[in-house]
């Protein structure tokens, strides 16, 4: 697909007028348009259809984050623009670049298309972590379960941190020791396992660190 129109663009959006309009503007501009009226099942379109980019609607979904990424998952490598309501900074974070905020003209949409389009696919902000619904900033050292912000310690978040960037390798709990608390620091293999029952307890169900019996502990991507 070229930035410059062509291709196929999946419009996830609630409102039918709204739907129609951007449907109008984009064959404007060469683009082939599949409309999904229930943002939702994006995702799922997605995997369906295999669009070249898709605009999703996310200003009336209980889990905008979630449903974002889910949707940039179904849909990689296209991209994902987000049209949103206001939006709070930690949510706006993890949605990354590619947005339009309500209300917007249809002209300001198709140029954030063809914006995403130039920039490539990816839903990614440059230096976020992710595994599931778990989000990690190792530069402002803040977590995120979907929209939900998680304090962590100190040892805890190094540990996450630690895990989230070497994901589905099982490590011991010496290397773990040696990786969160640094070598010689004298702590003992069940100090490690108090933090990973701590750190499973604030992340939730969505914990994906997993024990592998006899050798360590494993984060699932």
């Amino acid at each position: 697909m070229s930035a410059d129109g062509g291709g196929l663009v999946l419009v996830a959006e609630h409102e039918p007028a709204v739907a129609e309009l951007e449907r109008r503007y984009l064959a404007r501009e060469g683009f082939e348009v599949e409309i999904e009226p229930e943002p939702s099942n994006a995702p799922a379109a997605a995997e369906r259809i295999r669009p070249d980019a898709v605009v999703l609607d996310l200003s009336t979904s209980a889990l905008p984050a979630d449903l974002y990424r889910r949707a940039c998952d179904a849909a990689r490598p296209a991209p994902v623009i987000a049209v949103v309501g206001p939006v709070d900074p930690a949510v706006a974070r993890v949605l990354g670049g590619h947005r339009v905020v309500r209300p917007f003209g249809p002209r300001v949409l198709v140029g954030a298309v063809a914006e995403a389009l130039r920039r490539g696919g990816g839903p990614d902000v440059p230096g976020l972590l992710r595994a599931g619904p778990v989000t990690v900033d190792p530069a402002a050292r803040t977590v995120w379960v979907e929209e939900r912000s998680v304090p962590l310690t100190v040892t805890e978040f190094d540990l996450l941190r630690f895990l989230i960037g070497n994901p589905g390798r099982v490590f011991t709990r010496e290397q773990l020791l040696d990786a969160a608390w640094g070598p010689g620091a004298g702590a003992g293999s069940r100090t490690v396992d108090v933090h990973v029952a701590q750190l499973r307890a604030k992340l939730g169900e969505g914990s994906p660190i997993r024990t592998v019996r006899g050798v360590g502990y494993v984060l699932d991507a």
